[in-house]
């Protein structure tokens, strides 16, 4: 397989969206972001029904849209004090709605937009690898110098507001990374299954371990294995690459649940090793 040029491109690039999402769902499922992460990849297609209709990247003009909508769930749920879901189902079928307008009225219901639902990895240029590569060095770049303040909010918000910490900055940041993220995700595995990649690593590494460190070495080991076979197997069977990534992904939760320490049967199975 990596005796082509496409499948080098988009080993190289699955695998450098799968490490920014891997450590990026840790927080997403410990603050119980899912619902925020699927809200923001479903406005991207507004973003790139913008882009279509305008005749821009429609790359960039998501990834300003996506980070317009983030700040716009983190402006309304917390100035205009609406729970995150309420806003979240307001701004999702709303940027739908003018992705749906939009492309109806550039008539712009082609290959490329489809491209951008359901993903296509296998055409990225190296061009598409190095902006992928940019976006997620600034995405980690954000998660690892902030790490400690996300891991004190994520778990205990009203001390480290009474701490001194800076909150507010700290959850517009994360949720500017996450659309950064999604959009650079989209070419994996597109709009419509981009929020399993934010959720499923995370959600199998908190099945696995019990402190933050092995969730994220486990969240990272399930994102990059997901990207690798997942790959492996779109070309060994001829089928979508970026829902072979996420039948990969639902592979692996399986298999963390089945052999998770809380697990009754695993608790004894420990206990008569002992």
């Amino acid at each position: 397989m990596l005796a082509y040029g496409f499948a080098q491109r988009a080993l190289v690039g699955g695998v450098l969206v799968a490490m920014v999402c891997s450590l990026i769902s840790f927080f997403v499922v410990v603050r119980r972001l899912a619902f925020v992460g699927m809200g923001i990849s479903h406005a991207a297609f507004g973003g790139v029904a913008i882009g279509l209709a305008a005749g821009i990247d429609p790359v960039v003009s998501a990834g300003g849209f996506c980070a317009a909508v983030a700040l716009g769930i983190g402006w309304f749920s917390r100035r205009g004090r609406i729970h995150e879901d309420t806003v979240i189902g307001i701004l999702f079928a709303t940027a739908m709605a003018l992705g749906v307008v939009l492309v109806r009225l550039a008539g712009a219901y082609n290959l490329d937009l489809m491209s951008y639902l359901f993903g296509s990895i296998l055409a990225l240029s190296w061009s598409d690898v190095a902006v992928i590569a940019v976006l997620s060095a600034l995405s980690a770049a954000f998660i690892l110098l902030f790490f400690k303040e996300l891991l004190f909010i994520s778990f205990d918000e009203e001390t480290a507001t009474a701490s001194g910490l800076p909150v507010r900055f700290v959850y517009y940041g994360l949720l500017v990374t996450m659309a950064l993220t999604i959009v650079i995700s989209i070419k994996l595995v597109g709009i419509i299954l981009v929020s399993a990649l934010l959720v499923v690593p995370g959600a199998a590494g908190t099945q696995l371990s019990r402190n933050y460190r092995g969730v994220l070495v486990i969240a990272l080991l399930v994102g990059v294995a997901s990207v690798v076979l997942g790959l492996y197997l779109s070309f060994l069977w001829d089928v979508a690459s970026g829902a072979a990534i996420v039948l990969v992904l639902f592979a692996f939760f399986l298999v963390s649940m089945a052999l998770s320490p809380r697990r009754a049967y695993m608790q004894r199975l420990r206990r008569r090793a002992r």
